[in-house]
């Protein structure tokens, strides 16, 4: 059973550079790679030699349990985006596995609470943050209160004087979509404008770096060309990875193609097929994310009325699988197995055979396939 992923390499890559390009020719500075999760259904280990090929020394990943994998296949310095907080007690101790194994001088770590900032500062040696700034998303980060009294702490300013700590800049996560045209970029001026003042009141050197996410060219520029001298990290994970979905190909195999009569009743619940059905065996199952799907966001009035509508297929037993076969998706005999799936041929439709393979439209950050074929050179 094989469910695998092809690569166009050359076409993938290009696209690579070409977004790595526009990014460095926008803000002037490289893009910062996003290698997380899955690694968008690539690979992490994948994604970490690819970014050697970009220009940049800063790659990122989302938490200190995808660290180690990153650090043994990259050279590049490595921000975990998931802040660092000693009350979470898994994720302590494997940021206390880091420390023993690596050298700590190639991690960044992000810093969104003042237990977390305490926590450092009370270790050997020194470290190297970004602290997060809470924007809209609400996920993580200080508020503008907190913010200013983390930077006018004086145990927080004599560690900077000593060293002992480095602030990189200031992160900010912001929602992909906002309510109005220039929401994003007018949400950073503002949290650049207290990051400013703040840090000149310090009386230290702290980098005036913004770490951003999820703007957009045009929104890049924008900000850019008002900011002046203030540098510009954007953090790019979907856009580079998934941006020219044409160079890559998800695939099952057909294991068993089995013609049935009318009325035969197949799989775990015996559920009947249309008349003179052909039932195909695809490699392909829930554990590669076959048949998973987070929560439509139905932000609009078509999208709620398509959700309603694939609710109401999927409570009456029928559901339209990723698989195509002749230019057309194809339904679902049954839920997905873990490592396969069933689907049903119409009659008059050309039969493939064991061994053909059919294309999966599928989502890459929820997939796991048994083998990512094309980037061996």
């Amino acid at each position: 059973m094989s469910f695998v992923l092809t690569i166009a390499a050359d076409r993938w890559r290009a696209h690579l550079q070409s977004a790595s390009a526009s990014i460095m020719a926008v803000t002037g500075a490289p893009v910062v790679p996003v290698i997380k999760g899955n690694g968008y259904g690539i690979g992490q280990v994948a994604l970490a030699a690819e970014s050697a090929r970009l220009p940049g020394d800063v790659v990122a990943v989302g938490t200190v349990f995808e660290l180690e994998e990153v650090l043994s296949n990259s050279l590049e310095d490595v921000v975990v985006l998931e802040p660092f907080d000693p009350r979470d007690a898994a994720a302590a101790a494997a940021w206390w596995t880091v420390a023993q194994r690596w050298d700590s001088g190639r991690v960044i770590r992000t810093i969104s609470s003042m237990a977390g900032l305490e926590a450092l500062l009370g270790g050997p040696g020194s470290i190297r943050v970004i602290l997060e700034a809470r924007t809209s998303m609400h996920r993580f980060g200080f508020s503008e209160s907190e913010l200013m009294r983390v930077l006018a702490d004086e145990t927080v300013r004599g560690a900077l004087r000593d060293a002992r700590l480095q602030v990189l800049g200031l992160a900010l996560h912001l929602p992909i979509d906002a309510p109005a045209g220039d929401a994003k970029v007018s949400e950073v001026l503002r949290w650049h404008g207290l990051w400013a003042a703040e840090r000149m009141g310090a009386g230290v050197a702290i980098d005036p770096t913004l770490w951003v996410s999820h703007l957009s060219d045009a929104e890049l520029t924008e900000l850019t060309s008002l900011l002046g001298p203030a540098r510009v990290r954007a953090r790019v994970g979907t856009r580079l990875w998934l941006g020219d979905r044409g160079a890559l190909t998800a695939r099952g195999s057909v294991l068993a193609v089995h013609p049935l009569d009318d009325g035969a009743h197949v799989g775990y619940r015996q559920r009947s097929g249309p008349s003179g059905g052909t039932l195909l065996v695809v490699s392909g199952g829930t554990a590669h994310g076959i048949g998973l799907a987070a929560p439509s966001p139905a932000a609009s009035l078509r999208q709620r009325v398509v959700t309603a509508g694939t609710g109401a297929l999927d409570a009456a037993g029928r559901a339209l699988s990723p698989f195509t076969w002749q230019g057309r998706q194809r339904w679902f005999a049954e839920t997905p197995h873990q490592h396969h799936s069933m689907v049903w041929l119409p009659r008059g439709v050309v039969v493939p055979q064991v061994g053909d393979t059919l294309t999966a439209d599928v989502r890459f950050t929820t997939s796991r396939f048994d083998s990512v074929q094309g980037l061996e050179s």
